[in-house]
């Protein structure tokens, strides 16, 4: 077969302990799943799940014990940090149970969902889609992937960003709204999901904005840390 010009390389992540990669498929995103944040949002309660998706090529994707980097977005003066549990799908499905939901993971990952914030809130306020302030160039930062054998009790972890080495988000997986697993039925429900795609599963309270310069160090327990600088 012979294309009109050259594919784009398949996007991948590495995996910790493994010479083989993990080549992504898509990367879909959960909004507001932690209380606390959902709150400082501006909503309470237990809404059901939502989700948006980034393009694949808008992940940074950093390997372990290397700090990577991202270049300040253009059309912005407000860019937040999000630190999250990303998942791995290692074997697809639809209409997934959540009690079924573990033996489709492959594995575990720290990522970023960084927000164009200003961009986010006007389409908010003009009832438009926000794909503008979420799935720029480079708003995927994410860290190698940990499998879900090696990567401990992931459900009770400790989530937390660090920009600059001051504290800015630190929570508890525990504390997730709708938990992983139950995450993966509500997604499966809506989307068949395949092997090699991510699951961004929200971020704890403490957003904040972000300038070129600082240093973002994320951490979820029983993963390897994501350090990325901006531009």
């Amino acid at each position: 077969m012979s294309f009109v010009f050259d594919p784009t390389p398949v996007v991948s992540l590495p995996v910790v302990g493994q010479q083989d990669r993990f080549p992504v498929h898509r990367v879909y995103c959960v909004g507001r799943n932690y209380e606390e944040h959902a709150k400082e949002m501006g909503f309470t309660g237990r809404e059901p799940p939502f989700f948006f998706l980034k393009p694949t090529d808008s992940l940074v994707v950093v390997d372990a014990g290397h700090t990577g980097s991202m270049p300040y977005p253009s059309v912005t003066q407000n860019l937040h940090h999000e630190i999250e549990l990303v998942v791995a799908i290692g074997v697809g499905g639809k209409n997934i149970s959540a009690a079924d939901a573990v033996k489709h993971i492959y594995g575990y990952a720290v990522g970023l969902d960084m927000t164009r914030r200003d961009l986010q809130n006007e389409m908010k306020k003009q009832g438009r889609p926000w794909c503008i302030g979420k799935a720029f160039d480079a708003s995927g930062p994410v860290g190698p992937i940990t499998r879900k054998e090696q990567a401990g009790d992931i459900d009770r972890a400790e989530i937390s960003l660090q920009v600059n080495g001051t504290d800015r988000q630190r929570s508890s997986v525990s504390k997730l709204i709708w938990n992983v697993a139950e995450t993966i039925e509500h997604l499966s429900a809506a989307w068949e999901l395949k092997a090699g795609d991510l699951i961004f599963t929200g971020t704890p309270e403490g957003v904040a904005a972000v300038v070129s310069g600082d240093l973002m160090v994320g951490q979820v327990e029983g993963l390897g840390p994501l350090s990325v600088k901006i531009k």
